[in-house]
């Protein structure tokens, strides 16, 4: 049986990740309190169904700290589990929540919405480092929906590599394993005729291709990934993000994760990102 577990703060994406899920034929459950795992999953199997996914938030704060327990007792029943914890900025999920007056689970007469999901962040704390960390502050359903596909197809025997590019104009991405800042190289944006374009496209790519400081920056970045990428597979890692930001998410970081991309593809299982080309072009 392959299980997906959907957790993370409300407001996130979660309803769109599992509705996604059960596009994909997989049998869903909501809001299932964390106790009632096992029985579930031994119902399912007995009833020959293959492929399911779980939401799991912080309604079932209380048993939360036993879901380790219960994830590794169901690998060892060799059941394929992986857990998806979708996150995103506070102010990100204030605003969501103001603009669909949507009230929060965790609400009540004496927290104010910040502070409701400041308490849902601790009550999480202890499983949101256990699965793949998915940050949707300024990401569309659209958007979302993809990335859940590309999830969900992943070879979950090998650790998969994520470079997503980011501008730092809109926020740190909070998903980041490894984090470089290229601001300092040469900004296409002050060429007018490179300007609407990005990192995608010929004229930025020749650009940077014969700037000296991308190029030693790339190189950089490929040999800190090389070196250290075993100590994360040695250690059991399924996921490593690494961010890669400038000014506007637009020309250099895009240029830089797009070449990454292609250089490890030959080995390892890689997927990338462009968090703000969806967004603000």
């Amino acid at each position: 049986m392959k299980l997906f577990l959907i957790s993370g703060l409300s407001g996130s994406g979660k309803s769109v990740a599992l509705k996604m899920l059960e596009d994909s034929d997989y049998y869903c459950v909501d809001n299932l309190p964390v106790e009632l795992l096992p029985a579930l999953i031994a119902n399912l199997k007995q009833a020959g169904l293959s492929r399911c996914a779980v939401s799991i938030d912080a309604r079932s704060s209380g048993s939360m700290r036993e879901l380790p327990l219960h994830i590794e007792q169901l690998k060892q029943q060799g059941i394929d589990i992986h857990l998806l914890f979708l996150d995103a900025q506070t102010d990100t999920l204030v605003k969501r929540f103001s603009e669909t007056r949507r009230r929060h689970p965790l609400s009540d007469d004496k927290r104010t919405l910040p502070e409701c999901v400041q308490l849902e962040r601790e009550l999480l704390s202890e499983i949101a480092s256990i699965g793949h960390h998915m940050d949707t502050s300024d990401v569309g359903a659209n958007t979302l929906r993809l990335w859940i596909k590309d999830f969900i197809q992943l070879d979950r025997s090998r650790l998969t590599l994520l470079f997503q590019s980011f501008g730092f104009k809109y926020g740190v991405p909070v998903d980041s394993d490894l984090l470089f800042d290229v601001r300092c190289l040469p900004n296409p944006h002050y060429n007018e005729a490179l300007r609407p374009l990005t990192g995608r496209d010929a004229p930025v790519i020749e650009f940077l291709e014969h700037t000296e400081s991308a190029q030693k920056m790339y190189s950089d970045i490929r040999r800190f990934v090389e070196e250290w990428l075993p100590c994360f597979i040695a250690d059991n890692r399924n996921y490593l993000t690494v961010a890669i930001g400038c000014t506007g998410g637009q020309h250099r970081s895009v240029y830089l994760a797009e070449k990454l991309a292609r250089h490890f593809t030959a080995e390892q299982q890689v997927i990338v990102r462009h968090r703000e080309l969806t967004q603000h072009n």
